[in-house]
């Protein structure tokens, strides 16, 4: 127990490793993780990770690529190795910390081995995996919990078990559209932008919370503060949010029409 308590859980001084298996005849394009501070660190994984995702096509969100990052903190980030397989539709973190002894439990809420340094840096009250396992659940996906060769643990998720996938996969719905519609002051066109899967996410949480300051978005997406800030100032130059007299932000009229398409591209 000392040397858990000994860790210094505000820096990682490894480097993780992300795969991209462009062709799985040929050997994966590689990119590192430069050690950093903790947040830092996992925020730059998840980055990575989805940006790899994307460029190949994939759709698993950005929300449990995140949540399954944070967890390598239990492995204090031993060898961290990160796969993106299958067009980027299935994606592997691996490790080579304790492991993962009870694999049904980790999927289910409120289990957790998450000690008090760690909790300044993800939520550990046992909510990430299982978060993830319900939103694969419904989306045809899954998650698979493995022991690694010798020493860790292997998550795997993926969005290929499913006719739902199947279908967007081969209809994929353009995320840049123009329509007319109808706003307070006239009508105009609605040029729907290319948004990331963290801008698509903070937009649903204002639609669904209204006003919001930058803390109240942090503690409901479990993103840096600073990442929120970047975040809403590029937001609110872009005309999707705009500040309240209280100092907090709340969504445009322009911002609630985007959600909306949102929400029809996410339900077709």
């Amino acid at each position: 127990m000392a040397e858990r308590e000994s860790f210094d859980y505000s820096y990682v001084p490894t480097i993780a490793r992300v795969a991209v298996y462009d062709d799985m005849k040929m050997a994966p394009r590689v990119i590192e993780i430069e050690p950093a501070p903790t947040a830092e660190y996992i925020e730059k994984l998840a980055d990575v990770i989805d940006e790899q995702k994307r460029s190949l096509g994939g759709s698993i969100p950005y929300s449990a690529i995140r949540e399954v990052s944070e967890n390598f903190i239990h492995a204090r980030f031993t060898e961290v190795v990160v796969s993106v397989l299958d067009k980027g539709n299935t994606i592997r973190f691996c490790d080579q910390g304790p492991g993962i002894k009870d694999k049904e439990k980790a999927t289910l809420p409120g289990f957790t081995s998450a000690q008090e340094p760690m909790k300044r840096y993800i939520r550990g009250v046992g909510s990430g995996l299982p978060l993830v396992k319900e939103y694969l659940d419904v989306s045809h996906g899954k998650i698979t919990i493995e022991d690694n060769i010798e020493a860790g643990a292997v998550v795997t998720i993926s969005l290929n078990g499913g006719a739902d996938t199947d279908v967007a996969r081969n209809n994929p719905t353009p995320l840049s559209f123009e329509s007319p519609v109808s706003l307070p002051g006239g009508e105009r066109t609605v040029v729907m932008p290319p948004l990331s899967d963290r801008e698509a996410l903070i937009l649903n949480e204002f639609a669904e919370e209204g006003a919001l300051g930058v803390s109240d978005m942090a503690q409901l997406t479990g993103f840096p503060v600073s990442s929120i800030h970047t975040l809403m100032k590029k937001m609110q130059e872009a005309g999707f949010i705009e500040t309240t007299r209280n100092k907090k932000r709340i969504l445009t009229d322009y911002g609630a029409e985007i959600c909306r398409r949102l929400q029809i591209i996410n339900t077709r």
